[in-house]
C-alpha cells in the first residue's frame, strides 16, 4: 500500500469556509510509530485498548485429565 504525505497550507485562514473562533483542547499528543501518524487526543475521547504482546489463547491448555486450564 503506498500512501502520499499530507500537503499543509500554511495559511488556512483564508480558505473558503474555514472555521473561526473557537480553540481546540488537546489534552494528550501519542505516537503511533509503526502506522506513522501523530495522534491528538481530544476532550473525553476514549480509545480502545490495545492487544498485549502475548496472546490469552497462548495460557489455555487441556491437562492429563482432560480439563480445559488457563481460562481465569
Amino acid at each position: 500500500m503506498h500512501r502520499q504525505n499530507s500537503v499543509f497550507v500554511l495559511d488556512e485562514s483564508k480558505l473558503r469556509g474555514a472555521p473561526t473562533g473557537h480553540t481546540v483542547n488537546v489534552r494528550e499528543v501519542r505516537l503511533a510509530a509503526g502506522a506513522e501518524f501523530v495522534v491528538f487526543i481530544c476532550g473525553d475521547l476514549m480509545t480502545m485498548p490495545g492487544l498485549p504482546k502475548e496472546p490469552a489463547a497462548h495460557r489455555i491448555d487441556i491437562d492429563d485429565a482432560g480439563r480445559i486450564v488457563g481460562l481465569s
